[in-house]
């Protein structure tokens, strides 16, 4: 029984140009145990503990390289697909209501899961397909997040899931903890790259001082190898926009790694919370 295990973590909800940032890893469960082994393998030659995007510094950039360089290899390999959803600032919703508003986090991740892997083009076969959601801890309370499980479990009985015959059994959705899942925390190092550079956090001088600090230029030069291999598949990748279909739009599954910037369906410009003022 063929099964999509996918791992889901969101960063930053409202940052200076771009927020609502949410990543997601999924893997076969053909390729799971591999894709762990290997990660887990190399955390532990590097003498790693928990990888986190908020712990790249200086002294561990090469590290961080290390890893970072055999994800993207499993990535090119096509033993993981990631994807990554943000919002852009100056595209402010109107017309929500209060309930919108107030359910916002939870709306926009139940597109991401939805959406962002393009999992009704994935089975061309009759075969089922169940999906197993690894959740980092919802920072909520219990009854919003029960709620949204519910209607990612119903996500099954839509008539585009129905057709590609996938299925979500509810204990195959669960908040975890990343410092036990590798696959999560090498996501939460691509998500808070992206948010790093699109909120040009890069550039970022702290109060009294005259240059950047070090963890910060580590940060940058890691967000630079992450892009040379994200170009590495796809040449002059715009981090700021939605990838492209290339004619097909059932390669939102059949890409290795995609961006998706969520555009409101209404929406008007506010150009004050650009970065060209």
């Amino acid at each position: 029984m063929l099964q999509y295990i996918i791992y889901t973590d969101e960063s930053v909800q409202k940052g200076q140009y771009h927020s609502n940032f949410y990543g997601g890893a999924l893997v076969c469960s053909t390729d799971i145990e591999i894709v762990r082994k290997l990660l887990e393998a190399e955390k532990k030659h590097l003498g790693l503990r928990e990888i986190k995007w908020t712990k790249v510094s200086a002294a561990y950039l090469d590290k961080y390289m290390a890893m970072i360089k055999l994800f993207f290899d499993l990535i090119e390999e096509g033993k993981i697909k990631v994807r990554i959803m943000f919002t852009q600032n100056a595209r402010q919703p109107v017309g929500l209501t209060r309930e919108q508003i107030e359910e916002s986090y939870f709306l926009l991740y139940y597109q991401f899961l939805k959406h962002g892997f393009g999992l009704i083009y994935s089975n061309d076969t009759k075969n089922p397909i169940y999906l197993r959601l690894y959740l980092d801890q919802l920072p909520d309370t219990k009854a919003k997040s029960d709620k949204f499980k519910n209607f990612i479990y119903d996500l099954q009985f839509q008539k585009e899931f129905e057709h590609a015959n996938i299925h979500i059994r509810k204990e195959d959705i669960a908040e975890v903890d990343s410092h036990d899942h590798i696959i999560l925390q090498c996501t939460d190092v691509v998500l808070g790259a992206m948010q790093f550079r699109l909120n040009d956090l890069h550039k970022a001088i702290p109060e009294g001082q005259r240059r950047r600090a070090a963890k910060t230029i580590a940060k940058e030069k890691l967000y630079k190898y992450i892009n040379s291999r994200i170009r590495g598949i796809y040449p002059g990748f715009n981090i700021g926009e939605s990838t492209g279909h290339k004619g097909d739009i059932s390669n939102r599954w059949h890409h290795p790694y995609r961006h998706w910037k969520f555009v409101p369906g209404q929406w008007e410009y506010d150009e004050t919370k650009t970065k060209h003022k």
